[in-house]
């Protein structure tokens, strides 16, 4: 089965097929009379990796999808259980993201641990999760938290989920309450995580998985005696309207409450997000970006920031989505890696929003480093010309700073800059984390 990361992720091909570009526009500049742009990043560039609380910190088991991962039948392939068993060795991390040379760590709070069970809010967490972010500002980080990461309480997705119309409520008081808490020292939050990944993985998914997954959720209703249970990103294909109308209300909700607590405070939402790319006569490029995240880019125009998460591109002609050009580089599951994709999605964030935007994440499913190395400088690259032509760029975060559970699909897929023993826990840094690091240190592309 092809990896949900990896299905969004084909995240760019190798640093070769960026070189022609990259001569071309010195090419440009030099006849145009142009200085080259210099190759560093602008002042402040948040250099991170990032990681979500459910995939990282194991044993989260007030949860949703902690339930529905330990029964039968089930779409996950296996259950997270003690995962990377970050949330006791949280501080290993920071340490590792901090000895990679980066001053940004984008993480989750996990709102099941937050609110167990309903009004029920829980004073040791909120000090965990204050100790965690101080620990990121002792060493350098800046915390960019994301509240909800796919994740929520089991009693939340037993209430129908994010199609509930209490939703929206619910998740503003919660982000009250955190806000409240903890935003005095977040540098950055992000609402919600992908809050459009169904409706990207719409057309992808096989029936079989969708027919999984709903059958996944009403075993779980069955067993908690209630008439729907639905999370959000493990549904049903008839759940999408009703999730993305619940999930579009979330952030508004959520992002007024921050607001109102903190006006200062940073707030955007993250999208999963492809290159499009059109190609030949009547392509139909543009009514899909209208379908996958118009109403999303719509919303944004409000926000600080526009999180994109940028794993492939897709070629539109006017049939539908044309297959990658022969002989492409392909990560693990036989997706497209493709480098100048990151570029092309940032641009896309930007110009339909106005609004400068943040990398949240972007990374290459693979158990070959070596392509992870080469990858990251050649998506910089791209990245960074983007912002030479004006694009006002926040930062960009890896995904992932570990090698961490992939949702549905288990401990399989490697997004990692370092691995994870899964009986020790002891973290090592690939050598992609040393070319990651080299790059963030220099706050530029280096050998350029």
């Amino acid at each position: 089965m092809i990896d949900r990361r990896t299905l969004m992720s084909g995240a760019m091909a190798s640093a070769i097929s960026l070189a022609p570009a990259a001569h071309a526009a010195a090419k440009q500049q030099r006849s145009s009379g142009r200085a080259p742009a210099s190759p560093a990043f602008p002042q402040g560039f948040l250099w991170g990796a990032a990681t979500a609380p459910h995939q990282t910190e194991g044993n989260n088991t007030a949860s949703d999808l902690w339930f529905i991962e330990n029964q039968q039948p089930t779409i996950f392939a296996e259950p997270s259980g003690d995962a990377a068993n970050s949330f006791l060795l949280w501080e290993r991390d920071l340490d590792l993201a901090k000895g990679i040379g980066l001053n940004c760590y984008r993480f989750g709070i996990e709102w099941a641990r937050i609110e167990p069970e309903k009004g029920q809010f829980s004073r040791a967490m909120i000090d965990h999760y204050r100790r965690v972010i101080e620990g990121c500002r002792a060493r350098g980080l800046a915390p960019v938290v994301t509240y909800s990461h796919f994740t929520a309480p089991r009693w939340f997705s037993a209430q129908g989920g994010w199609t509930n119309p209490e939703s929206a409520t619910l998740f503003a008081r919660y982000c009250t309450r955190i806000t409240q808490a903890l935003g005095d020292v977040i540098h950055a939050v992000i609402t919600l995580n992908e809050p459009n990944i169904l409706a990207i993985l719409k057309p992808v998914l096989p029936p079989k998985v969708w027919e999984i997954q709903k059958l996944t959720n009403e075993t779980a209703a069955r067993r908690l005696g209630v008439e729907k249970f639905v999370c959000a990103n493990v549904a049903g294909i008839d759940d999408l309207p009703g999730l993305q109308k619940g999930l579009l209300a979330a952030h508004a909700a959520g992002r007024a409450a921050i607001k109102a607590v903190r006006p200062d405070l940073p707030v955007g939402v993250s999208l999963a997000m492809l290159d499009d790319q059109a190609v030949g006569r009547n392509s139909i490029r543009d009514s899909i970006r209208a379908e996958l995240y118009g109403a999303w880019l719509e919303l944004a125009k409000a926000d600080d920031f526009i999180g994109v998460q940028n794993y492939e591109r897709a070629i539109w002609d006017a049939k539908g989505r044309v297959a990658p050009p022969p002989g492409s580089t392909l990560n693990w599951s036989g997706t497209e890696i493709w480098p100048g994709s990151l570029a092309g999605a940032v641009r896309y964030a930007h110009a339909a929003t106005g609004r400068p935007v943040l990398v949240s994440e972007h990374g290459v499913g693979t158990e070959d480093d070596r392509v992870r190395a080469a990858f990251i400088p050649a998506a910089l690259a791209g990245l960074k010309q983007a912002i030479d032509d004006g694009v006002p760029v926040l930062g960009y975060c890896h995904w992932s700073l570990i090698d961490n559970f992939e949702w549905i699909f288990g401990y399989k897929p490697k997004f990692g800059l370092a691995s994870v023993d899964p009986v020790s826990f002891v973290r090592t840094p690939k050598p992609s984390a040393a070319v990651f690091g080299a790059i963030a240190r220099a706050n530029g592309l280096t050998g350029s």
